[in-house]
Formats: structure tokens, C-alpha cells, sequence
């Protein structure tokens, strides 16, 4: 069997961070409002850190609660870490235009 390639090594993170946080609360498919905060302070506490509205991570989770049971699926969850790549390449995109 060959080695996994880099792009298949992030997916297998990505769902191994979301197992380490989810079912701490009982579900182990979601997360709930503690373990995402957990979460996002643990795993991205840079951003949260930086973040001077101590309501933003509430909202956040509201925002990607798509079927607004109280708690975040996988498929949400992926929302989250697609969001917040997204930003970082334009931010990337936006730094390195600067350069030129």
C-alpha cells in the first residue's frame, strides 16, 4: 500500500480534530456548543485570542449551526475550517500583491 499523499494526510487531521473534540458531551457525530468552544480555543486560540467581542464565537456557532439544533455536525464543522482557509488565502493573496 502506497503512502498517503499530503492533501489525503489533511483530511485524516481534519477528522482526527474533529473526533478529539466531539463526544465529550455525548454525541461523538457533533459538537456541542462547549466542545466548539473548546475547540476554538485550544486549536485556534490565536484567533480567538484576538478577538476584542466576546460574543463573536457564539455568533460564529449560531452562524454555522445550519440546521440550528445547538450543535455542529461534520459538514458544519467544514464550513468553519473552509471559511477560515479561505480568508487566510486571500489574506495571502493580499500580502503578496503588496510585495510586487
Amino acid at each position: 500500500m502506497s503512502k498517503p499523499t499530503e492533501t489525503e494526510r489533511c483530511i485524516e487531521s481534519l477528522i482526527a480534530v474533529f473526533q478529539k473534540y466531539s463526544g465529550k458531551d455525548g454525541n461523538s457525530c457533533q459538537l456541542s456548543k462547549t466542545e466548539f468552544l473548546t475547540f476554538m480555543n485550544t486549536e485556534l486560540a490565536a484567533f480567538t485570542k484576538n478577538q476584542k467581542d466576546p460574543g463573536v464565537l457564539d455568533r460564529m456557532m449560531k452562524k454555522l449551526d445550519l440546521n440550528s439544533d445547538g450543535q455542529l455536525d461534520f459538514q458544519e464543522f467544514l464550513n468553519l475550517i473552509g471559511g477560515l482557509a479561505l480568508a487566510c488565502h486571500e489574506s495571502f493573496l493580499k500580502a503578496s500583491q503588496k510585495r510586487v
